[in-house]
């Protein structure tokens, strides 16, 4: 991608089965959020899910005029990543639908929901520490789409928001983990967690490469890349 190497269509590729991953973050961070006992971790996780959400609804059944003409409304990161997408040609509607994920998509994203569901709070809020890394590599992403794709550049607006975004989660995580990792049992598992959070975005990668780019075998039912129009 960094490189300029991608066709439109491995592009999409990336769009559809990583807007999954999308999907679930505030499902994830409502889970965690369910499990804080402490009312000032709640407000402050309470964040992330909004980030994700929005602060409205811009469509279906719970739409309102009030909330739509409001110029302070969060879209959220959802409707901005679907934005994207539709820049890559995708129809938004099958993309939020679903149609044609990878299974091992699923499959690894799920696991993610199972890690914040069945661990311990520190193991969960540690799982999320991979944005500690996320400035670097979203500006470094967002140079190099404009660079090598620039038919993508009205579709960005998820990485502008996720700059400021990011860290603040972060800080907030790490300074958690810190002060609540206290035993060195403890901080093995939030390093676990850590690790197999890297495991569950590096089993997306692995699947996206084997079906799109080598050797290109997308299971069936899934997204193909000759469906796409030259």
């Amino acid at each position: 991608m960094h490189e300029g190497r991608l066709t439109r269509g491995q592009l999409q590729a990336w769009a559809l089965n990583r807007y999954y991953y999308q999907s679930i973050i505030p499902i994830k961070d409502s889970i965690i959020l369910s499990r804080g006992p402490d009312p000032a971790f709640r407000r402050a996780w309470r964040k992330r899910v909004i980030d994700h959400d929005g602060d409205a609804s811009h469509d279906g059944a719970f739409s309102n005029a009030a909330s739509s003409s409001n110029p302070n409304n969060n879209e959220g990161g959802i409707r901005r990543w679907l934005k994207l997408a539709e820049a890559t040609g995708l129809n938004p509607d099958d993309v939020r639908a679903g149609k044609g994920i990878l299974p091992a998509t699923r499959f690894a994203v799920n696991e993610y929901l199972n890690i914040v569901r069945s661990r311990t709070l520190l193991e969960a809020v540690a799982s999320s520490l991979t944005e500690m890394f996320s400035r670097d590599l979203i500006t470094l992403r967002m140079e190099k789409l404009r660079q090598h794709y620039p038919w993508l550049s009205g579709g960005l607006d998820y990485f502008e928001a996720r700059l400021t975004q990011a860290p603040e989660d972060a800080e907030f995580a790490v300074n958690y983990v810190y002060h609540n990792a206290k035993t060195r049992a403890e901080q093995e598992l939030a390093i676990q967690a850590l690790r197999d959070k890297c495991d569950i975005l590096w089993a997306q990668l692995d699947a996206l490469h084997f079906a799109y780019v080598q050797p290109g075998w997308p299971p069936p039912g899934a997204f193909r890349i000759e469906q796409v129009k030259a």
